[in-house]
């Protein structure tokens, strides 16, 4: 049987405190804290919905606003749990072999309009190797007076 510890402090002295809504409820004697053991607010449909969302935002494939309007969830909602699903997870280990490492972060402007750069204009994306095992990708604006074909 599994032992049911306070949600504050992690102590296993608890005792039972009555029952509220059809589920006991425990009283933890360390910090005083009344709680109900498990999470009512979840359930199969809930975990599956957050394991897809976080699998397409890891993959780049949706930025949060985007994903609350595909799942018909609020996008603040769609980042706890990308937040929740992200804080699971330590640090990353890198190799000792490796020396050097450069990435790129993934930006979310929520309800920001840029009208400076981008804003459905057309981007040229010029793509050359530097060397072996090395790649650089460089995206430029069209000048003004040029032609897009």
């Amino acid at each position: 049987m599994e032992t049911i510890k306070c949600k504050n402090c992690g102590c296993a002295r608890i005792t039972k405190n009555g029952v509220v809504r059809d589920k006991q409820r425990y009283k933890c004697k360390e910090c005083g804290l009344n709680f109900v053991a498990g999470d009512g607010r979840t359930n199969d449909k809930i975990t599956a919905l957050k394991a897809l969302v976080v699998l397409l935002y890891s993959l780049g494939k949706g930025s949060y606003n985007m994903l609350g309007k595909f799942f018909n969830r609020d996008r603040s909602l769609i980042y706890r749990w990308i937040r929740e699903a992200g804080l699971r997870f330590g640090d990353p280990e890198i190799n000792d072999e490796i020396k050097e490492i450069e990435f790129d972060e993934m930006w979310h402007f929520i309800e920001s309009k840029k009208t400076n750069f981008g804003s459905s204009k057309p981007l040229i994306a010029v793509a050359g190797k530097l060397s072996p095992g090395y790649s650089a990708v460089v995206m430029l604006q069209h000048l003004g007076d040029s032609t897009t074909k």
